[in-house]
């Protein structure tokens, strides 16, 4: 059961109307690194949550997710006031309009016609919320780091943001929403750590002979040691050659008598004849043909 509390978790002071600014924070609303997604994500995460203590912190952190699209989208909203009346009465000559709607340069204008200047589900060049944005795969040391990676790509937007507009009480807001970033990753990270072991991912280990060997696949100038590929830990190949498996690096298949057979008829009905010289539609279609001799 959810019950709404009328008053924002922040309170949202806007120095003057800009929907430029208005359609940049849709990346925070509807967009792949925004609170609707991170909404979605750790309820049906919840949903899904045996551990009760997981359970518990994956509901709270949902719900305080849509508390923060209520104050983005409030944030939206109130920067696209100035031009909300304009645009439905059109009060203003086409160009005054225009300059009203399109803000800062960026495309504004889109969603404020498609949306009356509200703030739809789509990021800032209008692109729909897609589920696609929710990552989860069921598996709990799987999904923890991928909440924590969210949460940070998330607070690098709202940084980029802030470092977009003067107006100090959006800067304020926003920093808010920054700051609780944070403490959800934190929250995350110790759930993630309160599950021991919880590297590698799943249940089943790695193949012992492969698990810490690194293939420097990647070869010439630049190339560089350090923790990622040096130390007792790691047998480095300076150059890896193919089938590590001891293999002869091809791929096979067991076939019956009768599929044999068939693909065998399929590949002589289509066998090519590499000392043929065929003249093509492109050949035709040059002009650089000689005429055939009567």
């Amino acid at each position: 059961m959810f019950l709404h509390n009328k008053r924002l978790q922040y309170t949202v002071r806007v120095a003057q109307p800009n929907p430029g600014l208005a359609n940049l924070l849709l990346e925070q609303f509807g967009g792949a690194q925004g609170e609707l997604g991170a909404a979605a994500r750790y309820f049906t995460q919840a949903l899904a949550e045996d551990d009760p203590g997981r359970k518990d912190m994956l509901l709270d952190i949902a719900t305080e997710e849509l508390s923060h699209l209520e104050i983005v989208g409030s944030i939206i909203v109130m920067l696209n006031k100035g031009a909300k009346g304009h645009l439905a009465e059109g009060v203003d000559k086409e160009g005054e309009l225009y300059r009203a709607i399109n803000g800062a340069g960026n495309d504004s204008h889109i969603t404020a016609l498609l949306y009356g200047c509200g703030a739809p589900l789509t990021n800032s060049a209008g692109v729909p919320w897609t589920a696609a944005y929710v990552d989860t795969i069921g598996e709990p040391t799987a999904d923890l780091r991928s909440n924590i990676a969210a949460e940070s790509r998330a607070k690098i937007v709202y940084e980029r943001l802030m470092n977009v507009t003067d107006d100090p009480g959006v800067k304020e807001a926003l920093g808010f929403l920054m700051t609780r970033e944070i403490a959800h990753q934190l929250s995350f990270e110790k759930a993630l750590h309160a599950i021991q072991p919880n590297f590698p991912q799943g249940k089943l280990p790695g193949m012992p002979e492969f698990t810490q060997v690194y293939f420097n696949f990647s070869q010439g100038e630049g190339d560089m040691r350090g923790p990622w590929n040096q130390g007792e830990e790691w047998e480095f190949v300076e150059s890896p050659e193919p089938a590590v498996d001891g293999g002869d690096g091809g791929a096979s298949v067991q076939l019956d008598e009768e599929d044999a057979a068939l693909l065998s008829q399929l590949s002589d009905r289509t066998q090519s004849d590499p000392t043929s010289d065929p003249i093509t539609g492109a050949d035709l279609g040059s002009g650089g043909q000689p005429e055939p001799e009567l």
